[in-house]
């Protein structure tokens, strides 16, 4: 293992090797108010060693909620409830970005506090259920139909980006992930199936942009872009999104985002039994036509990861499910220690058990 173990830099920092914890729902806030709490500030120090850690996504307002249990970062008691987190992953000497998270259509009003869902357009997401805790009865539910959002809801949901980055910027992160991946509002607007408008936001590959494009230059306005990611998955149908000419869009985004300027871009590829493979050719177009950092994600071992930083088209490897039961996983990579195996029964909700009791592999 030799290129996973380089130092790189990002945001003004140089992080210690290439493994990046990435964004992992684990539902563990603190209620009522959607809270990060202590056990999650153990959780992530636990991983510091990963060169970058992504927080779970976290939601910009009480709209944007598609799930219980997840953490928000648009009042006042979230902010401080994430500054232990930031503080404590600081102190172990670990570097953090917040991934902001609007689900869009992904959700019910269970989640939104009465409210209905929105989206690009008043199309549900067929087949799709969210998880809700509707007095204190948790519950799988099929996701509610959305309304299709207007010009002034556009303009605020930027607006809440913005203020978003900017909470977390206070909360102590170092950066700020945007979520435009896996079915949720920004690649609702993106992918041609789950946006049918007729104005400027839709139709055309750059109207489909314009939101992502628009956001993007929000946050970027407010932070700085070099403390701005982008996470795209260009062949995922999670939540129901699927976009006709996946090549062509998100060519088309890479594209958008690096005449911003964004620190990286976060691919999410589809990690599913019998899922489209992403070809070596399209990874090879998105570092032509995009400049900065590329983080790669889905099923990747050490052997995998090392390759894919060798071929020239990762900078940086995510390593999912892995962080989960190995809280120091860069060293069981590094020196060859069998991996632990998560338990799939306590990665949503409940407390300390599957989350911060996991060993590590000197104890």
């Amino acid at each position: 293992m030799n290129k996973l173990f380089d130092t790189i830099q990002l945001a003004g920092h140089t992080l210690k090797n290439r493994i990046v914890m990435p964004p992992m729902t684990r539902s563990r806030s603190s209620q009522p108010g959607d809270i990060a709490n202590e056990l999650m500030a153990d959780y992530y120090a636990q991983r510091a060693s990963a060169g970058l850690i992504i927080s779970e996504g976290t939601q910009i307002s009480a709209l944007g909620k598609g799930y219980a249990w997840t953490p928000g970062i648009y009042t006042a008691e979230q902010i401080a409830g994430w500054k232990k987190v930031t503080d404590k992953v600081h102190q172990a000497g670990g570097i953090m970005f917040a991934q902001l998270w609007h689900v869009g259509r992904v959700s019910h009003p269970s989640n939104t506090g009465g409210e209905q869902p929105i989206a690009p357009s008043a199309i549900a997401a067929k087949d799709v259920k969210v998880f809700i805790d509707e007095d204190e009865k948790p519950d799988f539910v099929a996701t509610a139909q959305p309304r299709a959002m207007s010009h002034d809801d556009i303009k605020q949901v930027i607006n809440e980006y913005r203020q978003a980055a900017r909470n977390a910027v206070d909360a102590g992160f170092d950066g700020i992930e945007l979520h435009a991946a896996n079915g949720y509002l920004i690649n609702q607007f993106i992918d041609s199936e789950s946006n049918q408008r007729t104005d400027e936001y839709g139709g055309s590959l750059e109207n489909r942009l314009r939101f992502l494009q628009q956001v993007t230059q929000a946050v970027c306005d407010e932070i700085g872009a070099e403390r701005v990611g982008v996470r795209l998955a260009p062949l995922t149908t999670l939540n129901g999104t699927v976009d006709d000419n996946p090549f062509e869009t998100y060519i088309g985004a890479a594209k958008v985002l690096n005449h911003l300027n964004v620190a990286y871009l976060h691919i999410a590829e589809a990690d599913w039994d019998d899922a489209p493979l992403m070809e070596q050719s399209f990874k090879q177009a998105l570092r032509e036509n995009y400049a900065g950092l590329m983080i790669y994600a889905g099923k990747y071992t050490g052997e995998k990861a090392e390759q894919a930083l060798a071929a020239g088209w990762a900078d940086l490897i995510g390593f999912g499910r892995p962080f989960v039961a190995n809280p120091d996983l860069p060293a069981r990579i590094e020196q060859g220690i069998e991996l632990a195996q998560h338990d799939p029964d306590t990665l949503f909700g409940g407390g300390a058990k599957g989350y911060t009791d996991y060993p590590l592999a000197t104890q």
